[in-house]
């Protein structure tokens, strides 16, 4: 269990930090007044506003954090669902690095140009990530219509976890070819391929206000596990 301090913020804040799922609540708001009360160690300057996550919010968090002047901005829903589930009718490849890079970033930065992480990511950020020791190409699906990109569907094991559990890391369909039911087909191939890896369970992270995703979702199969919480802190 931990409070952790990252530099690695959305631009409009100065710092991120994260409440883990399992840390203990009831010292929670001494030691988030404390880092408060200490600018000079956190190098942040008036005006500047502070982000701070709580993983698997309980019912007493918000009163808690709102107390000392944090302000809920942003929830995050992780999904799960048993595998394997509706075979889709589309036919997927996986992606080719050095080949697909560009097409996916095109998409990913139109599809995601309104989320406040997926959006920003670039080449230098993309090229970080194929480095990960989870990345695997062959679990990164991809979806053409006439030689033409059109969605994709990217997956992740967490090994760490046991049992080990399936993740649609990030998914996104083309706004060129909105409409087409895709959305649903390209989240069914990327669980089905978690499926064929031994994966019994499937995940996923949703904004709670996306209405047309969690409706996908729920006729899929998943349910609520859990819910992450952002708050914002103008210092």
């Amino acid at each position: 269990m931990a409070i952790v301090i990252s530099p690695s913020a959305p631009k409009q804040f100065a710092l991120s930090i994260t409440v883990t799922e399992d840390h203990e609540r009831e010292s929670l708001v001494q030691e988030l007044s404390a880092l408060l009360s200490t600018p000079d160690f956190l190098n942040i300057e008036e005006g500047e506003e502070i982000q701070l996550w709580i993983e698997g919010t309980q019912a007493s968090d918000t009163d808690l954090i709102e107390s000392i002047g944090f302000v809920p901005y942003r929830d995050l829903i992780q999904l799960r669902c048993s595998l394997p589930v509706k075979q889709p009718t589309i036919q997927t490849r996986s992606f080719v690095a050095g080949v697909d890079d560009d097409a996916f970033l095109s998409i990913n930065h139109r599809a995601f140009a309104w989320h406040p992480e997926q959006g920003d990511l670039d080449k230098a950020g993309f090229a970080k990530l194929q480095q990960e020791t989870w990345f695997d190409s062959d679990g990164f699906l991809l979806y053409e219509v006439d030689n033409q990109l059109a969605g994709f569907c990217w997956t992740k094991i967490h090994l760490d976890h046991s049992p080990a559990l399936g993740e649609i890391y990030a998914i996104a369909i083309d706004p060129n070819f909105h409409g087409r039911g895709l959305g649903k087909q390209m989240t069914e191939a990327g669980l089905n391929y978690l499926s064929s890896e031994g994966m019994k369970t499937g995940m996923l992270y949703v904004e709670s206000d996306n209405a047309p995703a969690l409706h996908i979702y729920k006729k899929i199969g998943f349910s609520h596990f859990l819910t992450n919480r952002a708050f914002r802190y103008r210092v």
